[in-house]
């Protein structure tokens, strides 16, 4: 209770302090707010409650725990301020401010979807892809976790290895099309398996076909921020 008790803390204290529409409606839509000891929201916002199936098993040490105290704070302004630029450079992308990271999600109405049974990044997603790639070069001490998602149309198996395709096909462009260094990648997949909708309509099949990019600070940006903190 006490862990639980300091993350809604934390994150309470994260929208209070930013002005922008991201931060503002952080943790509107999530269903697990608070998910194990490492990752916490951020999880919840990615897979719901369905932590632990699926994937390659890196979530939580990618997304890490909270950053607290004056840190907190200095971390937390500067992913304010690159969220509203995602937010202003791809306004059809919905961006959420989620303890110290940000979680991008894109489905088939926000700039990065694929063809039924597809994989490949067509013109449209390259447009929206190219915008972030500027963000991501802005901020260079940041982690980018890509996770891959798919609807429960099929055969789970398949659903699973199409969700990996999607989520690798991203990842590739940014690193080997885009030339953004691979060691700030990690690629996760769920399938079918962290649906965000209904998937017996329409509507919430196309919201669970959907990708989503979350951007953390890096040990570099922590430790300046600690420094910082420390007046060093």
């Amino acid at each position: 209770m006490k862990q639980v008790a300091t993350m809604l803390a934390a994150i309470v204290l994260l929208i209070g302090m930013s002005s922008c529409e991201a931060t503002r409606n952080a943790n509107n839509k999530q269903k697990g707010a608070v998910i194990g000891a490492a990752g916490g929201a951020i999880l919840g916002a990615i897979i719901g409650n369905n932590v632990g199936k699926g994937g390659n098993g890196e979530l939580g040490a990618v997304v890490g725990g909270v950053v607290g105290g004056t840190a907190g704070v200095l971390i937390g302004a500067k992913m304010d301020k690159q969220a509203k630029e995602i937010e202003n450079e791809i306004p059809g992308a919905q961006v959420e401010r989620v303890d110290d990271g940000i979680v991008v999600t894109f489905d088939e109405n926000s700039g990065v979807y694929f063809d039924t049974n597809k994989y490949n990044i067509n013109a449209a997603s390259q447009a929206t892809l190219d915008k972030l790639t500027g963000i991501l070069r802005e901020y260079p001490d940041t982690n980018v976790l890509v996770v891959g998602h798919t609807d429960s149309v099929g055969a789970d198996e398949y659903n699973m290895k199409l969700s990996e395709q999607r989520a690798y096909a991203v990842t590739n462009y940014f690193t080997q099309t885009k030339g953004l260094s691979a060691s700030r990648f990690t690629t996760n997949w769920y399938g079918e398996q962290a649906p965000v909708a209904d998937n017996s309509t329409a509507e919430g099949r196309a919201k669970n076909r959907r990708v989503n990019i979350v951007i953390v600070p890096n040990e570099k940006m922590k430790q300046e921020a600690q420094n910082e903190a420390q007046g060093n």
